[in-house]
């Protein structure tokens, strides 16, 4: 169901599926669902809340005081849609549902499993319906089945398309809070670390006791990292280690250094451990910066082009573009020929140069719709937008030709001829854009292992 679907069309949907089935059987499902609603709901609930997850967010108050009856109206509710205006109000309804379910999290696998469970339960009251013929319990059973189905594919669409969105907010506001002004935020980070620690040290010099010195946790650096810092930089190494040095030097340090106060050579030695752990939380902080400044913006730090951050969100993009206005585009997987030798021979920070020089050669030879990655190390990749397989090997040749020519500076050593290899592979309507990186990707071998500095296409 795409996004962008209208309440409108759902209704013609849901009306057309009810329009398969006769009166009679309506009236049947509806008097089913009316005699055994209160049965029905008992069992949703009790199912999903026989799952260890839903127990988290469901109590056994909540749903006998609340949840139960309102999944009892929901049960009367969607058997009951007869006109159009009914049918776009219970669509409404399940819309409003899912939101309310992604607005709290709720997993909506636990909300597939009630479902479920309930379908089964109203089959197994339409099989002991008396006074019916096999086709008519046949025909009761796809209706409720297929109305319940109905309403959590509403409803489900309805919690993915608010979740993303959700997400996207909070990702937004991540990265807001951080950006505001990042290096004002770094000293004021570093400079409330420094605090504590002087506030500890001055503590002990005047003999506090245990009671009278603040954990790390609990400074104004700790609760800005657990609370802020923690969830901004989600994701990364440097914050678990910060995270457990925090804990090592509350849990243990901070006892030994008190228990120690009476032996001074052990003293010395544990106020020396603990300024080698602050300094390795500063260490960690400063990289989280430092990271975030450029890596955070979805750029190269080295290069200044794109990362591998967003590579599946412009690949996503691109397959569905193409795929809906019959466009093309091809991929070229780029390797700088024997790079490691050119570290070897002439230094890391020649090999940098070297890098950088080519990140604005591909700039200047690829157009403005062109996206170009630095996916790691020497590997490049560029995506050509809106073109035929003919013109981008032309193009693709024409950039190997180009690097070839270019003169690379390598430092004090002078200058020096860098050539790359290229894997090319153009879309073919697969929607998995992996499958094509992985085209491209083999393609480039056989170029590597063909010669190196020259373009070879991936035969589809």
């Amino acid at each position: 169901m795409p996004e962008h679907t209208p309440i409108a069309e759902l209704t013609t949907e849901w009306k057309e599926y009810f329009s398969g089935f006769s009166a009679g059987t309506h009236d049947l499902v509806r008097e089913l669902a009316g005699r055994h609603c209160e049965a029905l709901a008992t069992v949703f609930y009790e199912k999903m809340l026989e799952n260890a997850t839903a127990q988290a967010f469901l109590s056994h108050d909540q749903v006998r005081e609340r949840l139960h009856a309102s999944m009892q109206q929901w049960i009367l509710a969607i058997f009951n849609c007869q006109g159009e205006k009914e049918i776009g109000e219970a669509i409404t309804h399940q819309v409003t549902i899912g939101q309310v379910h992604a607005r709290i999290s709720v997993p909506v696998h636990l909300v597939l499993r009630g479902s479920r469970h309930l379908k089964d339960a109203f089959i197994s009251h339409i099989g002991a319906s008396p006074r019916t013929t096999p086709e008519e319990k046949s025909a009761a059973i796809r209706l409720a089945v297929g109305t319940i189905d109905l309403a959590m594919e509403v409803m489900s669409h309805a919690y993915s398309t608010f979740h993303d969105r959700n997400s996207k907010a909070k990702e937004g506001y991540r990265l807001f809070s951080l950006t505001q002004n990042i290096a004002s935020e770094r000293e004021r980070q570093r400079s409330s670390l420094l605090d504590w620690e002087n506030q500890l040290m001055f503590g002990h010099a005047v003999g506090l006791g245990e009671h009278q010195i603040t954990d790390i946790r609990a400074s104004e650096f700790g609760l800005w990292f657990s609370h802020k810092g923690a969830h901004a930089f989600e994701g990364t190494s440097e914050v678990n280690t910060i995270l457990d040095t925090m804990d090592r030097i509350d849990t243990a340090l901070l006892p030994a250094l008190l228990a120690a106060r009476d032996d001074r050579d052990t003293y010395i030695a544990r106020l020396r451990e603990l300024r080698d752990q602050v300094r390795a939380v500063t260490y960690h902080l400063d990289r989280l910066f430092e990271q975030n400044n450029e890596l955070e913006s979805g750029r190269d730090v080295l290069t200044r082009l794109l990362n591998r951050k967003f590579l599946p969100v412009v690949l996503t993009r691109q397959v569905a573009h193409c795929n809906r206005h019959g466009q093309q585009f091809a991929l070229l997987a780029i390797d700088v020929d024997h790079f490691k030798q050119i570290n070897d021979t002439h230094g890391h920070e020649a090999g940098d140069a070297v890098l950088q020089q080519l990140a604005v050669l591909l700039i200047n030879q690829c157009r403005g719709g062109d996206y170009l990655f630095r996916l790691g190390g020497e590997e490049f990749l560029v995506l050509m937008v809106d073109i035929d397989g003919k013109s981008a090997a032309h193009r693709a040749e024409e950039l190997r030709e180009a690097i070839a020519r270019e003169s690379f500076s390598a430092g004090t050593d002078g200058h020096l001829r860098v050539t790359v290899s290229i894997g090319l592979a153009l879309f073919d309507g697969h929607p998995d854009y992996q499958r094509q990186l992985s085209r491209a990707d083999d393609a480039l071998y056989r170029a590597k292992n063909g010669g190196r500095n020259q373009v070879a296409i991936d035969g589809g």
